[in-house]
């Protein structure tokens, strides 16, 4: 399996305005997470240093930066427990923070702690009511394209608030599902109940290939509409405007993006999910 990075984090490699150049080189560097609990799955962590702008980006340096011996707690009020680092070859950087306990449920709300060093880092989240994808189809422009976008259609419930993120993971090249460009929707802005989007692949980080936003033949591909809270899809959108403002998404332009990190930086997020896949047509 080829190995992706999604590690979003390391987009905050000292984010600061020209004139606060020189007064961000002196400051400590900052933990960093990416966190996430999702319904009916275990809590997982990205956790990091924030890298100095004058650092040169590339996968070794990012390892570098890595958190391996933080103690993380998360607790759902009732049920806490420490989360286990272990070993995933196939994702760079290679240290994920695993709970084996606490599974995530509609509804309950899920704190995290993290202690590394003497710093305290914590943050809170509630997993919202999962919205279920209707269909999810593979399309082409003309039949004998080799490449196609997804396309989903859900019923975004009424008289209730809702925001989304959609993502997508290819069988056997992607280990993680991958947030769509454009994929983090607000409800406000949908014409009617029935909705209908296209998917357009997310973005990579140190891909082993140029970045493609379309789907090929021969794929079996998996699509994931979340539902998020407000605070995710803030950070979100803040991350995907780096990506079009700069044109590097770990290196971002003049703002700093959305975190609701107490003394750290970054996202906890709880998510509703609903999954299907779509088996792509044989390569010719």
């Amino acid at each position: 399996m080829k190995k992706y990075i999604l590690f979003l984090i390391i987009s905050f490699v000292s984010s600061c305005s020209s004139d606060d150049f020189k007064s961000d080189l002196k400051k400590e560097s900052k933990i960093v997470v990416e966190g996430w609990i999702e319904q009916n799955d275990f809590a997982q962590v990205l956790l990091s240093s924030s890298i100095p702008i004058t650092d040169v980006i590339d996968s070794t340096n990012v390892l570098n930066h890595v958190i391996r011996s933080a103690k993380i707690t998360v607790s759902d009020g009732v049920t806490s427990e420490v989360l286990r680092v272990k070993n995933d070859k196939n994702r760079i950087p290679p240290f994920v923070y695993y709970g084996s306990v606490l599974k995530g449920e509609e509804g309950k709300q899920y704190s995290l702690k993290i202690e590394y060093l003497n710093r305290i880092v914590q943050a809170q989240t509630t997993i919202p009511k999962t919205v279920p994808l209707q269909s999810a189809a593979y399309i082409k422009k003309n039949v004998t394209d080799t490449t196609g976008y997804v396309f989903i259609q859900f019923d975004d419930p009424k008289n209730e608030k809702n925001y989304y993120q959609v993502a997508t993971k290819i069988e056997g090249k992607e280990p993680i599902f991958v947030p769509a460009f454009y994929g983090n929707l607000d409800d406000k802005n949908f014409k009617s109940q029935s909705v209908s989007v296209q998917v357009n692949r997310g973005v990579l980080l140190f891909p082993k290939t140029k970045f493609q936003p379309y789907f090929v033949d021969g794929n079996l591909i998996y699509v994931k509409l979340r539902t998020q809270n407000k605070e995710a899809l803030d950070f979100w959108n803040s991350w995907q405007n780096e990506i079009v403002n700069s044109k590097n998404p770990i290196y971002p332009s003049n703002t700093s993006l959305k975190s609701n990190i107490k003394g750290g930086l970054g996202i906890w997020a709880g998510y509703g999910q609903s999954t299907l896949s779509i088996q792509t047509p044989a390569k010719k």
